[in-house]
């Protein structure tokens, strides 16, 4: 990303990237995991497509490349608008550039493009009923013939010859099969197994995992077993290095935060790094992942907007492909901090919650809300997810001290009652305090001390562990971050300072 560049932190606009590359031609797929915001792609010259969306994943296929030496063009545009994702009133900073990886595939003959596991448990949760949902491709000009065949662990559920025309694209869904004695993916036991799928002239490998997550009578339920989440907020995010985060700083990030005993992490407010996500499942860490509409921005005008309403949409459509296999993520976000109060935004959650109910897998669906005592969607949500920050912020009704939390649960516990949401489990998915880090203080009651921060966390943790209808917790948040709200008196040094380590993952006091 430019914005780490010396002299081009604030620029908002366009940059161009260029390489230069040898292949052996025929069909090509350019595969791009993260450009912000808006990639126009072009080869040799020519366009060969465009995408809208920060943080999913894009492909677009060349017929006919020659052999040699070639030349991409990417166009980043960051530039915000009232239409864009996010809007200008955002609490993270809006970086430019190519964030993660890009491929050239060389494809040949029938090649397959996505693999989607799709299963169904048991009662007993000892077998797994199993489809697998192909998009084959034929990269050739020439009518091609092929076997395509599916293999999960040791168990080959398909294996048949598919002909497929010149250039064209299907959809294959397998038929059922039925694998025994499986061994369940749970945080304590990650188990995966190793999905190949291939043709004649392709592969395409994975991993999955065999898990069951509900909601039933007001608990979250993995595996038939009741579990509390234990979570915190992560912005894949850095000083040094923006939104293009490396692995080793990945696994670091996990290391620390399995390391504060945490056994689901919110990938706040986008889809994370298909690296980082793999990270999850092999370690057995739960995953919330959701698009990047962040609240205030978005006015009751911009809900209006069709052309709002559409690239939410198909960032949910993308998020779905690209991540539908792994087992860590359990939940769906559609939206955070939106003005679900309003009936503008009604139809936008039905719609977004309809499709993820529908093509989302095994996942609960929610929405972050900062007004939990107006809100109008939560009827739409398996799980009621609330970010309030009392004891920092002053809200209207209330004295601006701790015992705040105590009497907004127990008004939260009736509208809860009266709206009959008694069966939805409520997550406490946003709280916490800013501290600046090696500021101390005597007085608990200093606000920007470590102090401070440490306190209100154990304050709110146990007052939450103990609330019946409270099964879960996300701390906001893991570290600081830098955010666009450079004139934000609650944003000095031009970062949201609420992490219980520093941007460069040094422990506050609240860490320990």
């Amino acid at each position: 990303v430019w914005n780490n560049e010396l002299g081009l932190l604030n620029y908002e606009g366009c940059c161009w990237y260029e390489r230069k590359f040898t292949t052996a031609g025929g069909t090509l797929l350019f595969e791009f995991e993260s450009v912000m915001t808006l990639a126009t792609v072009w080869l040799d010259g020519n366009k060969i497509g465009e995408h809208y969306g920060a943080f999913t994943q894009f492909e677009f296929i060349v017929n006919d490349v020659s052999s040699g030496e070639h030349t991409i063009v990417v166009r980043a545009d960051n530039r915000i608008d009232d239409q864009s994702f996010p809007q200008r009133y955002t609490d993270w900073f809006n970086y430019g550039g190519i964030a993660r990886d890009a491929y050239a595939h060389e494809l040949r003959g029938i090649s397959i493009l996505t693999n989607h596991i799709t299963y169904e448990l048991s009662n007993d949760l000892k077998c797994a009923t199993v489809n697998a949902e192909l998009e084959l491709y034929n990269a050739s000009r020439d009518t091609v013939s092929s076997k395509v065949s599916v293999q999960i662990g040791d168990t080959s559920i398909y294996n048949e010859s598919i002909t497929l025309n010149g250039y064209e694209k299907r959809t294959v869904i397998t038929p059922a099969a039925v694998i025994e004695d499986i061994a369940l993916w749970d945080i304590d036991a990650p188990n995966l197994y190793t999905v190949i799928a291939a043709t004649d002239t392709d592969d395409l490998i994975d991993k999955i995992g065999y898990r069951k997550i509900e909601v039933k009578g007001g608990e979250i339920l993995l595996n038939n077993k009741p579990i509390e989440l234990l979570g915190i907020n992560r912005h894949e995010e850095h000083p040094e290095w923006g939104f293009a985060f490396p692995p080793k700083l990945m696994k670091k990030d996990l290391d620390l935060i399995c390391n504060m005993g945490c056994n689901t992490i919110r990938g706040s407010h986008y889809p994370n790094s298909k690296i980082f996500v793999d990270m999850l499942d092999e370690r057995g860490i739960l995953f919330w992942s959701e698009i990047p509409m962040w609240g205030c921005g978005f006015s009751e005008r911009s809900l209006q907007d069709p052309v709002i309403f559409e690239r939410g949409y198909s960032m949910h459509k993308e998020m779905v492909k690209c991540y539908y296999n792994h087992p860590s993520i359990i939940i769906w976000g559609m939206h955070n901090e939106i003005a679900t109060y309003s009936k503008y935004t009604y139809p936008i959650s039905k719609a977004w919650s309809e499709y993820l109910r529908e093509n989302g897998g095994n996942r609960l669906i929610t929405h972050a809300s900062n007004h939990p005592l107006l809100d109008n969607d939560m009827d739409l949500d398996d799980i009621i997810c609330i970010n309030i920050y009392h004891g920092w912020y002053n809200y209207r009704g209330y004295d601006g001290k701790l015992s705040d939390w105590d009497k907004m649960i127990e008004e939260f516990r009736a509208r809860r009652l009266e709206k009959g949401w008694d069966g939805k489990p409520v997550i406490m998915s946003e709280f916490g305090a800013a501290a600046l880090s090696g500021f101390h203080s005597h007085f608990d009651t200093v606000r920007w001390s470590e102090e401070y921060q440490r306190d209100l966390l154990e304050y709110t943790l146990e007052l939450f562990h103990k609330t019946d209808y409270i099964k879960g917790t996300y701390i906001w948040q893991f570290c600081n971050i830098r955010t666009s709200h450079a004139m934000d008196i609650n944003r000095v040094r031009y970062f949201n300072n609420k992490g219980v380590l520093d941007e460069y993952r040094n422990p506050k006091s609240s860490f320990f």
